[in-house]
């Protein structure tokens, strides 16, 4: 994510931040904005453009767009479950 948990530093990283916090999920975070060449790399790993990137269970799952969808859908919870 762009930023912290605690501090996110962009909309999109607080969306997926509070998303997961809603669904009572413990999770792990990357701030990318303190290390060009991983918030770079973490792009080229994935074949996605965006940041934040959510992962579960190291399998990548997509950015704040299909992790919203998945929520709405009722289908985050079925995949942090």
């Amino acid at each position: 994510m762009k930023g912290t948990p605690q501090q996110p530093k962009c909309g999109f990283s607080l969306q997926v931040k509070n998303v997961l916090e809603e669904l009572g999920v413990e999770f792990a975070s990357f701030d990318v904005l303190s290390d060009e060449e991983i918030r770079e790399g973490i792009k080229e790993y994935s074949n996605w453009p965006t940041i934040p990137q959510l992962y579960i269970n190291g399998t990548f799952v997509g950015g704040c767009d299909i992790t919203l969808k998945l929520m709405k859908e009722g289908k985050l919870k079925e995949m942090v479950n």
